[in-house]
């Protein structure tokens, strides 16, 4: 079982920046490939960016293109988010998502068995 938790979400401006953090509580999350999705009021869920294994590659929506960057620290168990140059339409509840039996990510939800609880990101105009 991977348990996955969410921080660094909050409330900026336009323009401005924040860094999300999924943190897994597992052994060897090295081994599970990750994704970002994000989930606005009244709108399905959406794919964001995602990570492979090794983090050798990675996936984005083009909505981010440019703006948001997908790393990880395996020897932390962490993932990260960066997000840069946000916008109003940004504002959503972002997930961070696992995958063990694929070493790739993907932009389909019903890919991930594990997701985490969410985190509020909020960008006023």
């Amino acid at each position: 079982q991977v348990q996955l938790v969410e921080s660094g979400g909050g409330s900026v401006q336009a323009g401005g920046s924040l860094r999300l953090s999924c943190a897994a509580r597992v052994r060897n999350f090295r081994w599970y490939a990750v994704g970002w999705f994000r989930q606005a009021s009244e709108k399905e869920r959406e794919f964001v960016r995602g990570i492979s294994r090794s983090g050798g590659s990675t996936d984005y929506a083009d909505s981010v293109k440019g703006r948001f960057t997908i790393s990880r620290d395996s020897a932390k168990n962490l993932v990260y988010l960066q997000m840069n140059s946000l916008k109003a339409e940004d504002t959503a509840v972002y997930y961070c998502a696992a995958r063990g039996d694929s070493s790739i990510n993907s932009v389909h939800r019903s890919a991930y068995d594990y997701w985490g609880q969410g985190t509020q990101v909020t960008v006023s105009s």
